[in-house]
């Protein structure tokens, strides 16, 4: 299984890129309030956090099935959400975003949608209608590019807990406006003064 190291250095490696997604989802999704459904699943210790070893998208794909069925098996309570973490492939973001029609056709295929849903994450992510460096785009970006597994069921009662919830990508794009590329990266950093 893709997740699993298979030497101590592989283990060291996922260990530092589970470390520096939960400084980006503790920091930039939770901290700024990017996703108000996320800190409740963080808080009590739902999400599950998944290195894939890919290096092509067949690879990828069989990880992502495999991810795909056993989130879909697993006890709510307990795994609410899996982030799958891809350093190794679909660096380029249109490539990226590409993948992203292949993973809907899997989750299909899988009869899973419905049941649960993929976001996604990028370190280049780029809105339709966006330059590359408007500050808006870092609302989805992350350390490198990630699947995020959802559930339909939490994203429901999320929505029906929250319910502005279509406002969420104006409130985004605004605290981002306001925060800007160099407080971005001043937040980042751990830097609270911002």
């Amino acid at each position: 299984m893709s997740s699993q190291a298979s030497n101590p250095s592989d283990a060291q490696r996922d260990a530092q890129l589970i470390e520096a997604t939960r400084h980006w989802l503790t920091r930039a999704v939770i901290g700024l309030n990017l996703c108000p459904f996320a800190k409740s699943v963080h808080v009590k210790d739902q999400v599950r956090y998944v290195v894939s070893r890919a290096t092509d998208e067949g690879a990828l794909i069989d990880d992502l099935e495999r991810e795909l069925r056993w989130l879909a098996e697993a006890d709510p309570e307990q795994t609410d959400t899996t982030l799958l973490i891809l350093p190794d492939v679909l660096q380029d973001f249109l490539a990226y975003n590409d993948f992203l029609y292949l993973s809907e056709s899997l989750l299909q295929s899988l009869r899973l949608d419905g049941v649960l849903q993929i976001a996604s994450f990028h370190p280049q992510y780029q809105f339709e209608g966006t330059e590359p460096d408007d500050i808006e785009n870092f609302t989805n970006r992350s350390p490198w590019p990630i699947l995020h597994l959802l559930r339909e069921d939490s994203i429901e009662r999320a929505v029906e807990a929250f319910p502005d919830a279509a406002d969420i990508y104006e409130r985004n794009e605004a605290t981002m406006r306001k925060l800007g590329l160099e407080g971005w990266r001043k937040w980042m950093a751990g830097d609270d003064q911002t």
